[in-house]
This record gives C-alpha cells, structure tokens and sequence, in this order.
C-alpha cells in the first residue's frame, strides 16, 4: 500500500499521468498509482569523451530507439554528458549508453536484448558510433517522476 491513512492526500504541485494529462490535486491510492507510474518513461544516458570528435546526434538516435522499443520521443529522454576520461576495458566505445526503463512483462530478456543489438547495429551503420550499451528495468511501483508544470 502507499500510505495507511488517509485514503486520499492532498498534494501541493502538479502531477501528469502517463498521456501528460494533469492528475487531480486530490489522490487516492488509484489514481495516484497511475500518475506516478507511467506506462513507459524510458532514460536513455549516453557518455562521450570530451575529445570524441564524432557526432551524438540525439534527435537521430532518439528516433532510432522510440521505433526499436515502441515509445514515443515525449517519453524518451536522451541526455548526453561529454566526460574528460573513462577506466580503459577492452570495448573500446566511442559512447557508453545507460538505459532505464519501466519493466513489463513483455519485455523479456530475449527482447531487451535484441533492442539493445539493435540500437548498437543502427548506431554503428548510421552514425559511426561504436556503443557499449547497457539497459536496467525497474518496477514501477518504486517509480515516481514530477516534470514541470507546461
């Protein structure tokens, strides 16, 4: 359960649901499950070198990685940081990708493996960019997420 009593709360800021819809300022269990659990939220986190000299076109791998997992860009966030230095291992990628992402039952481990081998083929054939990628699940039940207001 989320909380004993009361059955309802009432909460100061604005929340959305899952279709950016604004959720009712007054809560019950339900409908503050679902506005704090959306469907699909993935993170997508990509680390370059700052000397990469290689472009990370997010707008392009964006788009790539919505049609590989069937999400869309308003529920897809690709964030890029440019560090100075990463610890040396035999992968030698030009972007290590670090994705999180709500954990369904038909995302098995066959099929998150398969989109991964997919992301990377497509960036490797379209951007000349060797990953290094890896994706963790989370229960969306833990998940909690507050965006601005619009």
């Amino acid at each position: 359960s989320y909380f004993s009593t009361p059955k309802s709360i009432y909460l100061p800021f604005r929340l959305v649901d899952s279709t950016s819809r604004p959720c009712h300022s007054r809560l019950t269990r339900t409908t503050l499950h679902s506005c704090l659990c959306p469907a699909k939220m993935p993170l997508v986190k990509l680390f370059a070198r700052a000397t990469l000299t290689k472009q990370v076109p997010l707008g392009a791998l964006q788009e790539s990685m919505c049609k590989v997992w069937g999400t869309k860009p308003e529920t897809t966030k690709l964030i890029l940081t440019r560090v100075d230095d990463w610890t040396e291992d035999s992968f030698n990628e030009d972007v290590y990708v670090d994705i999180r992402a709500y954990g369904k039952a038909e995302r098995t481990r066959e099929f998150v493996l398969g989109g991964i081998q997919e992301i990377q083929k497509r960036m490797k054939e379209e951007h000349d960019l060797v990953a290094n990628i890896r994706l963790e699940t989370y229960d969306g039940e833990r998940y909690f997420h507050v965006p601005p207001p619009k």
